[in-house]
């Protein structure tokens, strides 16, 4: 396997509302262990969900943060490959200011249902997962930095955005695909053969595949997530994040998701 990787799992609470989410990361970072030869760094410990207000989460979640700030930067700066299975997106508040100061030029494929670009002042559901976009790139403080550069945002699988959100994303910049616009070749248009940081979160996929707590009809397959995977420039993920799949889900089992997970994974290996 021609790059070296650093391999992460959050394990800390990160405004969890259900209790799968840090299973299902810990099980994705046994799989991607195996698959990458590498021994995972552990970041955090696991806590019972609760639903509360960001304003709760965010604090409680400090440590976990900055411990994933610190793993994500060591492991850029180790010349290594970052690869992250995390429980929640607002996970990657921790993350993404490090990848705009590292990678500057990087473009972030938000691989989501959701815009996840609420601002303390629009969010109705006060879920921190909601807001870690629009943290990212400036929009509000979070504590844990910014600088992305919203023009280098591009949300594939976009099916559930409130109307607020919406209009924060376009006067931000921010490129929004569809499920039916979500084509390897449009991605390809898009990222111009610039590097890119990938983030999946599981439910971009149609409900039934790998179970995520807040599932959305309408979107895509796994097939169609390993396409886009498979046609990125060679060389060009500088990182991968793989979030909220949620464990014990009563029609799938967990091993047949973990599989998936990984069998989707591999197809960006050539990108490496």
């Amino acid at each position: 396997m021609p790059a070296d990787f650093s391999l992460i799992v959050s394990q800390g609470r990160v405004a969890d509302r259900t209790d799968g989410a840090l299973v299902g990361a810990r099980r994705v970072g046994e799989a991607l262990s195996s698959l990458l030869f590498v021994e995972a760094t552990i970041v955090g410990t696991p806590e019972p969900a609760v639903t509360d207000d960001w304003s709760v989460a965010l604090p409680q979640a400090t440590a976990t943060l900055d411990e994933l700030r610190r793993a994500v930067g060591s492991a850029i700066d180790d010349g290594t490959i970052p690869v992250l299975a995390t429980n929640t997106c607002a996970a990657s508040l921790g993350t993404l200011p490090t990848v705009a100061r590292r990678h500057p030029d990087a473009v972030v494929l938000w691989i989501d249902a959701h815009g996840d670009f609420h601002t303390p002042t629009t969010t109705d559901s006060g879920y921190l997962g909601g807001m870690v976009l629009a943290a990212a790139c400036g929009l509000w403080d979070s504590g844990h930095g910014a600088g992305l550069d919203p023009a280098q945002v591009i949300i594939v699988g976009a099916r559930d955005i409130d109307p607020a959100e919406s209009e924060l994303l376009a006067e931000a910049g921010v490129a929004v695909l569809a499920p039916a616009e979500s084509t390897p070749e449009r991605v390809a248009q898009l990222v111009a053969g610039r590097p890119v940081w990938i983030h999946v979160d599981w439910d971009v996929l149609e409900p039934g595949y790998i179970p995520a707590a807040y599932r959305v009809g309408g979107g895509l397959l796994p097939h169609q997530i390993a396409a886009i995977f498979a046609a990125l420039p060679e060389g060009s993920v500088r990182g991968v994040e793989l979030a909220e799949f949620e464990a014990g889900d009563r029609d799938v089992p967990e091993h047949v998701s973990v599989e998936l997970i990984v069998e989707t994974f591999q197809h960006l290996l050539r990108g490496v």
